[in-house]
């Protein structure tokens, strides 16, 4: 069984829209709000080399696909197979890209044999991966700053209370707190939990 892993950088309230670029009014807060600490991303490089796929929403695809094929720091996710959970999208143009039509596809995907699945950007896709149970670890980048509005992660109108244990944490002297997190809940023969 593959591991999924919802990966994000956050805001202090929450917020993971438009991190790098994008149409929130805040858009490239994570770079235009935070000095700059290398040491701070050493989870994303990690995650980058142990990855086996990448799982990402529709609109997270449209603003992925024309940018991350043509930069040099991604050459793993560009190599991996990726996988978009979209009704609409039908010819996908990123090299190694397939189109997942429901969350029940991705419970299948987590079957399989290789290494974790990771979720960037893609708030409505991690809301409905968290309800639907196939969350296996958050990767959190907090930054110390406050948006107000924006898409949050953890934004599930009528979710269940969902418990989880800290599994690693650092903090960083430009203020960025590194948190992985593991939901906790019963592992059964025929779900074995990961991670």
């Amino acid at each position: 069984m593959r591991g999924l892993i919802v990966t994000e950088f956050m805001s202090l309230d929450g917020v993971i829209d438009s991190p790098g670029g994008g149409a929130h009014p805040h858009a490239g807060w994570t770079f235009k709000d935070v000095e700059m600490d290398q040491a701070a991303y050493e989870l994303k490089g990690r995650e980058q080399k142990e990855a086996g796929a990448m799982l990402i929403g529709r609109v997270s695809y449209d603003e992925f696909a024309p940018v991350w094929p043509s930069m040099e720091e991604f050459p793993e996710y560009n190599a991996m197979p990726k996988y978009v959970v979209s009704s609409t999208l039908t010819d996908p143009q990123w090299h190694n890209t397939t189109v997942l039509r429901s969350l029940d596809e991705v419970a299948e995907l987590k079957q399989g044999d290789g290494g974790p699945i990771l979720v960037h950007g893609s708030a409505t896709l991690a809301q409905g991966l968290a309800s639907a149970g196939l969350v296996d670890r958050y990767h959190l980048l907090i930054f110390p700053v406050i948006l107000g509005s924006g898409k949050r992660l953890f934004a599930i109108e009528g979710a269940d209370k969902q418990k989880l244990t800290l599994v690693e944490h650092a903090t960083y002297a430009n203020g960025i707190q590194m948190a992985v997190y593991r939901p906790l809940r019963s592992c059964t023969v025929a779900r074995s939990c990961w991670g």
